[in-house]
């Protein structure tokens, strides 16, 4: 038996979907515990199919292997259609997929607040993807929430979507300017929506327990990155909700001492999507270099991601608060043509050295990165499949990201296929 949680090391879109894709296929499970359809994961088989899932488990793509929506995630009735339907026009068998019944429901309302209250904020927007991520999760929280469950009983889900309407409607009308929802066509619509997947709600804390028990193998998987923890990132240019290793117990039923390890997931650079402090950005040629080259564009979005160099500060933070036992390096190619790679070591923040993150978000706003030159190679590493293979300064980068980050890297991608990737260590064998 093993369970593994999937996690991204830095701020998102580090490629957590080629992992859990390549893992996927040698387990039983594959289960989401947290986020909304504000990530993407973005994986290409070998034949060269291209997807692009948002609230669905990567596993999906894998024969035989049964995926979970989890308690930890909230959910977008209409874009979990949509991408149910995705996946059928092109002859992928979604049987396997059970939902959570506790997991949360994003409404209309909610959709609504966060496009209206982002745009009202102005310069000190957050960043948000505008689809109702935030808002659910506070309704959540606040205990006004419509879960899974809800839509089995058509009085209780009015009952609950009238009595959040009563506030809602009062703050898009009062403050924001905008009409009123209506709480029955709201009822309706979801009713509607529900009847093509409620065959699929169930108990997964009780099927995953049971999985544990026979000793399957299970794969917990992360949207966003540990940057974006709404507890551990970069507050408040953050998520609302725990993409931490930490948070794959709470989303998905399971108890701690059932995880087995945990795998991050590092670019051979840093990315990140929306508003915060980036302490290695780059805005001249050789982040529009990485942008390029690395592809790099939201899945979920479409939005430019900002790049910059390796953040080894960032990535120590990483694998101390999720407690990090294996590394995946993925677009490790991207940086194929380089004279010279920079890394940063540490941050000078007002003449002081940090090797570890500094204390307050207004230190790490003003940080300055402090590089270190790594010796770059110019050979084409997209065919590689050993780790011998490499050349000897891509194998030195490798090894001095290694060491920084304070886990070992067991596995590096070398493109965006599914075949693409070395395996310096089998993560599930131990």
């Amino acid at each position: 038996m093993s369970v593994m949680v999937l996690i991204g090391a830095q701020w998102g879109d580090e490629g957590k979907g080629k992992a859990t894709d390549l893992y996927g296929e040698r387990v039983n499970w594959v289960v989401r515990y947290q986020g909304g359809n504000n990530a993407g994961h973005t994986v290409v088989l070998p034949d060269g199919q291209k997807f692009a899932l948002h609230l669905i488990p990567s596993g999906i793509l894998t024969p035989g292997v049964s995926n979970v929506i989890g308690n930890g995630v909230v959910i977008d009735p209409g874009v979990l259609l949509t991408e149910l339907g995705g996946l059928d026009e092109r002859n992928v068998d979604t049987s396997r997929l059970f939902i959570s019944a506790d997991a949360h429901l994003i409404m209309p309302y909610h959709v609504a607040i966060d496009k209206v209250s982002e745009r009202y904020l102005g310069k000190a927007k957050i960043g948000t993807t505008g689809r109702g991520i935030g808002p659910a999760y506070q309704d959540k929280v606040a205990r006004l929430g419509v879960r899974v469950q809800d839509l089995l009983d058509p009085s209780i889900l009015a009952q609950k979507v009238e009595a959040a309407l009563d506030i809602k409607n009062q703050i898009l009308v009062k403050i924001y300017n905008r009409k009123g929802l209506d709480a029955g066509r709201i009822v309706d619509t979801v009713l509607e929506q529900a009847e093509a997947f409620k065959h699929r709600i169930s108990d997964t804390r009780l099927e995953l327990g049971e999985a544990v028990r026979r000793g399957e193998h299970i794969l917990l998987e992360g949207s966003q990155g540990t940057l974006l923890d709404v507890d551990h990132g970069t507050y408040p240019y953050v998520t609302s909700s725990n993409p931490t290793a930490g948070g794959a117990a709470v989303g998905s039923g399971l108890g701690p001492t059932s995880i087995t390890s945990v795998l991050g997931i590092l670019k051979a650079y840093t990315t990140r999507v929306g508003s915060g402090p980036f302490p290695t950005e780059l805005e001249d040629q050789w982040g529009e270099y990485l942008r390029k080259t690395g592809g790099e564009i939201g899945v979920t979005t479409g939005r430019l991601r900002r790049c910059g160099w390796f953040d080894a500060v960032i990535a120590r933070y990483a694998t101390r608060v999720n407690g990090i036992t294996d590394y995946f390096l993925t677009k490790l190619d991207v940086l194929s043509s380089l004279e010279t790679v920079p890394i940063c070591v540490a941050y000078d923040v007002d003449g002081q050295r940090h090797d570890e993150m500094p204390l307050t978000q207004t230190g790490f706003h003003h940080a300055t990165p402090i590089y270190e030159e790594m010796p770059g190679w110019f050979e084409d590493i997209s065919h590689c499949r050993s780790f011998s293979e490499l050349p000897a300064n891509a194998q030195a980068y490798v090894n001095r990201v290694e060491e920084l980050s304070q886990a070992r890297v067991s596995a590096i991608g070398v493109g965006p296929g599914r075949d693409q990737t070395i395996v310096v260590h089998d993560v599930l064998a131990g």
